[in-house]
């Protein structure tokens, strides 16, 4: 889950080709920070993370060619007007999530902590809107650099500050505490998460090292396997994004971005349940336009997609369904993407 005029580390504006691109494909990484090629491996249970399931799920990971695995433990409040954030038994132990990051790590797997705060159900976290948001920012920061400090012990690689909280994301002072809390006690790379429609918003992108986007946009307006068309209704937003990076001097992480295997994906990628139909081909064809288009911009940090599969027993959309390519033709794409 950060001014001079510079297009990007290592990018001059002249480097820029017509669609908003790097000129060269050649990865010139910026800011110290190396290139993402990841996955998210959520948790749903306070065990999850110390499942059996835990070591093959990190194998599988790898040899899709990914080098990086996020983690995503999660605390909640009960109401969107709330100040007060607590742990559940959907929360991850802590001492669960110290195992897997060795395991990650003992797996050749670098590691980005991305810690949630959720709601009950369904509700959008981006709608949270504390009645004092004084005593919210004081609830988050203990909340976050509780995880900053596990990140440090860990020695985790990278660091999101918060994801989604479009509610909250415009108040740049508090903010400037949260990120100056956590440095105080993780010296790595640091993010945030914001939603695709929420990161013009975030006025904090120069106190991080890069900015987080959850790339969701809608590609089609309608159900498309076509991977060359899904390309190019990337082109006006990698435009706007590589002309983002140049006027913040950092580059772009996408710190999500995933599409479920239903029919519809390329619609509304954001949604579990676009259809009840499987799509694989939809899916896979989004993977390759996502790559097509991004992979070596010299502004682009790369891609944690989410998600791998779910714990067993946990998942409430059959695999066949879910945002997981295990097993399914996106993941062969990677395979093939990923391989060099």
């Amino acid at each position: 889950m950060a001014a001079v005029l510079l297009a990007v580390p290592g990018c001059s504006p002249a480097d820029m080709d017509a669609s908003g691109h790097g000129g060269s494909r050649a990865a010139r990484p910026g800011s110290g920070t190396p290139t993402m090629r990841g996955f998210a491996l959520p948790s749903w249970y306070r065990t999850d993370y110390d499942s059996p399931a835990a070591p093959r799920y990190l194998r599988d990971i790898r040899a899709t060619g990914a080098r990086w695995v996020t983690f995503t433990p999660t605390w909640y409040q009960n109401r969107v007007t709330d100040t007060a954030l607590h742990t559940t038994e959907e929360t991850a132990s802590d001492a669960s999530l110290r195992r897997i990051v060795g395991r990650a790590h003992a797996a050749g797997l670098k590691v980005m902590i991305k810690p949630h705060v959720d709601l009950p159900g369904d509700a959008d976290r981006a709608g949270i809107r504390p009645r004092d948001r004084a005593a919210w920012f004081a609830a988050y920061r203990r909340f976050i650099t509780h995880y900053a400090r596990l990140a440090a012990d860990t020695r985790t690689e990278q660091f999101s500050v918060g994801t989604e909280l479009a509610g909250v994301s415009g108040d740049t002072g508090a903010w400037r505490k949260v990120i100056e809390a956590v440095r105080d006690h993780y010296d790595g790379p640091l993010t945030y998460a914001a939603n695709y429609d929420e990161y013009q918003h975030i006025h904090f992108w120069k106190d991080l090292d890069l900015i987080g986007i959850d790339a969701y946009w809608p590609l089609s307006d309608r159900p498309t396997s076509d991977s060359a068309r899904l390309s190019r209704a990337w082109v006006p937003i990698g435009k706007r994004l590589a002309a983002y990076s140049a006027r913040q001097s950092r580059r772009i992480l996408f710190t999500e971005a995933g599409y479920v295997s239903q029919r519809g994906t390329t619609t509304a990628p954001y949604s579990w349940t676009v259809s009840t139909h499987p799509a694989n081909a939809e899916q896979a064809a989004a993977y390759r336009a996502l790559l097509d288009s991004f992979e070596g911009r010299a502004w682009w940090a790369g891609v944690c997609w989410w998600m791998w599969d779910d714990w067993p027993g946990s998942g409430e959309t059959p695999a066949r369904l879910a945002y997981t390519p295990h097993g399914k033709p996106a993941e062969e794409v990677l395979r093939r993407e990923w391989a060099h």
